[in-house]
């Protein structure tokens, strides 16, 4: 019994280790979603073509602990984004356990910087305080996973603008409100790279895969930032 609960945990810490990871991807890069646009731009003289990617807007919220929270406190960072609400009886609660345990192999240095942002649609109920107990509830790490409310116009507009998600009041939904179910990868330049069924163990296997995949991309592309600093 021993022997097989250890192969379970070396088999995950293989999946979820940036290194050792098996997982085969088909992009040498992960895509972008969302709207783009080509313009031309000059470089080294020339003037070459360029596609501008969607770009998750600026936000200003609140946090579970009452205080500000915006865009600049997670500068640098790749994100991991979903909406919910407290009362949801729903998919919400498969949601929150499978955040958690996301968090929970993410616990490691290799994924310092990554950040959870998890949206309340219901912030009328959803105070810093319930919000607070909530995480509590969850076992969440209040480092690295941010529990967040606000204006509720400003939350709908950064989830259906911003991430591409549905979030808004419905009555004809259970609970009077309509948030996606998917969980959405953004890299430290604001970009969504990926969306994945939150409710899931497949989907948080591809996005730990995925992630692994940006955390590349993102270590190349400091590489190539430095090497051009230094001409």
């Amino acid at each position: 019994m021993l022997g097989g609960i250890a192969a379970f945990v070396l088999g995950l810490f293989v999946f979820f280790s940036p290194l050792l990871g098996l997982v085969r991807h088909k992009f040498n890069f992960l895509p972008y979603y969302g709207p783009k646009e080509t313009v031309l731009v000059e470089r080294d003289g020339k003037m070459v073509v360029d596609t501008i990617y969607h770009t998750v807007p600026p936000f200003s919220l609140i946090d579970q602990f009452g205080r500000p929270f915006t865009d600049h406190h997670v500068e640098g960072k790749i994100l991991i984004v979903d909406f919910f609400f407290t009362r949801c009886t729903t998919i919400c609660p498969r949601m929150g356990v499978q955040m958690q345990q996301l968090q929970l192999k993410l616990n490691d240095e290799a994924y310092k910087d990554v950040v959870f942002l998890s949206h309340t649609v219901d912030p009328e109920h959803d105070t810093p305080e319930v919000l607070r107990e909530y995480a509590r509830r969850l076992q969440a790490d209040t480092a690295r996973w941010k529990f967040l409310t606000g204006d509720k116009a400003d939350l709908y507009l950064q989830g259906s603008e911003g991430y591409l998600l549905a979030a808004r009041e419905e009555v004809m939904e259970p609970g009077g409100f309509l948030h996606s179910g998917e969980f959405v990868l953004v890299d430290k330049r604001r970009h969504i790279r990926g969306m994945y069924d939150g409710t899931t163990t497949a989907g948080m296997n591809a996005l730990a895969a995925d992630l692994k995949m940006l955390l590349k991309e993102e270590r190349i592309k400091a590489a190539e930032a430095e090497r051009a600093r230094r001409r």
